[in-house]
């Protein structure tokens, strides 16, 4: 008896469990597999539904952003109406300008420098010399913290800052601090640093995530200074170490407005991960000789849209003569194999590098199997080769630059909480396609032949990773 009404319960669950993910999963084939694994396992099925496939994350920031932006004075008003005009003259992007205005919550802002800094080489020393140079603030955000000797260097300087009396914080997600042990709270517990952990599992509060992870690395110094891009903080960026697990990566400097967006992202987070109050944002001027127009992108499973897909494929619509993609991880979904294949069939040149070899073997099985579908349509494919490449950048037409810390894979779209910044500057994205072209020539060109010749056990692999693409 007892045996039949646990089965009736666990029955009932799953069957509640697959009607939730019908009703509210966006991606149809998201919602058919866990409506299948929800009703093929009783009690299994719909634990795991409910742990990894539910988004119960809600903000307060982004109503608080709306009501900053519509409350600002006239300089508010004139840089909104500069974001509406095309920088450069470059009317193919007015399109996507008008996109980001809708969709991001924040201004196309003039008058920024960005400066590209190569591998932990040139961004540790930069980040390093910033916060001990740092007068009132200092804000840092990172997935991963390791406690190894560039790890505890950072430490270190965040640690004597914060005796200096300067109002340091440090935002760590919880899943990513555990790539190093002792973590970084542990290193820095008891001191002047103030530390938060960014959804840390919980069975009270906000519950046990593995998914929605915070995926953003900035670091801003007094509202003047910042730094973003893909790399964590750690060893593993030094890529002149001879190490196995060496990473090669690039980092930006920012100057003038942008930074107050940036800092701003910091502070939706900071408020999220700690509740408190959400301070005022002071807005850097422009900088002299600064020509980059800026602007910050918070994306998330909080947010309304999913605004770096939108983005990415306005960007590629918007592609009149080359599409420069870099990125370590490469599993597109429709709506992006369609915009690649329509911008490689109207005569742009589309050109995509990935690393051969890839920290994730798995991610690297799925893109095998979805290269083809850019390949046949003219798309050209790169693998450059080893140590493992983390760089990830969007280069349009030599004028518009997407840097950042997002992928193009479905955890950074739809699942992270990612910060991008969308740059139009001719001579940052001249140099970034300097950089991209370099890499090219050393790079083994990817062909429809290779594609097909994979072995059978090969392609089956392949085939069955690509299954889970909508989970990787």
């Amino acid at each position: 008896m007892l045996d039949l009404l646990l089965w009736i319960v666990l029955t009932l669950i799953g069957l509640l469990s697959a009607g939730h993910a019908l009703l509210h999963k966006r991606d149809p084939r998201a919602a058919l597999g866990w409506i299948v694994l929800c009703l093929l396992f009783p009690g299994a099925g719909p634990a795991f539904y409910w742990l990894l496939g539910v988004n119960r994350i809600r903000t307060r920031a982004r109503n608080w952003q709306r009501r900053r932006y519509w409350s600002e004075s006239d300089q508010g008003a004139r840089r909104a109406e500069m974001a509406r005009k095309p920088p450069f003259g470059a009317e193919n992007f007015a399109s996507l300008v008008s996109l980001a205005d809708a969709v991001t919550r924040r201004y196309l802002l003039p008058g920024n420098r960005v400066t590209p800094l190569h591998n932990g080489e040139e961004a540790y020393p930069a980040m390093l010399e910033a916060i001990a140079a740092a007068e009132c603030s200092i804000c840092l955000s990172t997935y991963i913290f390791d406690t190894d000797a560039t790890g505890r260097r950072f430490a270190d300087a965040l640690r004597a800052a914060a005796e200096r009396g300067l109002d340091v914080r440090v935002l760590v997600d919880a899943l990513g601090e555990r790539y190093s042990l002792p973590t970084i709270g542990r290193l820095l517990r008891g001191g002047p640093v103030r530390l938060a952990r960014f959804l840390p599992p919980s069975l009270t509060r906000r519950g046990v995530h593995l998914n929605l992870r915070n995926h953003r690395k900035l670091l801003v110094i007094d509202d003047k200074l910042g730094f973003t891009g893909g790399m964590n903080l750690g060893d593993r960026h030094l890529a002149e170490r001879d190490a196995p697990r060496r990473v090669v990566d690039i980092h930006f400097r920012l100057e003038g407005p942008i930074v107050g967006q940036m800092r701003e992202a910091f502070l939706e987070d900071w408020h999220f991960a700690t509740g408190e109050p959400l301070p005022e944002v002071s807005w850097p001027e422009p900088v002299e000789g600064g020509a980059a127009f800026c602007r910050g992108i918070s994306a998330g499973p909080n947010e309304d849209f999913q605004k770096l897909s939108w983005l990415v494929l306005g960007a590629l619509n918007c592609a009149r003569r080359r599409i420069c993609i870099m990125t370590p991880y490469f599993i597109p979904d429709g709506a992006l194999i369609a915009a690649l294949n329509a911008a490689a069939l109207r005569g742009v040149k589309v050109d995509i590098i990935l690393p051969r070899k890839n920290n994730l073997p798995y991610v690297k099985w799925a893109t095998s199997a979805y290269l083809w579908e850019v390949l046949q349509h003219g798309t050209r494919i790169y693998y450059q080769p080893p140590p493992f490449v983390h760089s990830k950048m969007l280069l349009v037409d030599g004028c518009y630059a997407l840097l950042g810390s997002a992928n193009l894979d479905p955890r950074s779209l739809r699942l992270n909480f990612e910060f991008n910044v969308e740059v139009y500057d001719p001579e940052l994205a001249s140099g970034l396609e300097g950089h991209f072209k370099a890499v090219r020539a050393g790079s083994h060109r990817v062909t429809l032949a290779d594609v097909d010749g994979r072995s059978l056990p090969v392609k089956l692999r392949d085939a069955a990773a690509k299954l889970f693409s909508p989970y990787l």
